[in-house]
């Protein structure tokens, strides 16, 4: 028994071209006003699937409006998590 493989080889034009768009999105997004290298950028198929933690929910709004410009005509999967940084409601008891 043998199973075929209908996906194309990942070494097409349109592959390789998502692959780049990523790389890009990853530069800009390290060395832009958010200077975020938390986040990373992973192309599963002709979908991009973005995980990390970033510090607020205006910097992952920003991420994925900035993926979605980038990446436009590829389904963007966001699986970003929003660091908690408010303080605590209680005192830590160290008994």
């Amino acid at each position: 028994m043998t199973d075929h493989d209908t996906r194309r080889p990942p070494d097409t034009p349109a592959d390789l071209n998502l692959d780049y768009r990523v790389a890009h999105l990853a530069e800009h997004l390290a060395a832009g006003p958010l200077g975020e290298l938390g986040v990373r950028l992973v192309a599963r198929g002709d979908a991009v699937q973005l995980t990390g933690t970033v510090p607020s929910t205006q910097c992952r709004d920003e991420i994925l409006k900035l993926a979605r410009e980038e990446l436009a005509g590829h389904p963007v999967h966001c699986d970003l998590l929003v660091a908690g940084t408010a303080s605590p409601d209680q005192g830590e008891d160290l008994t």
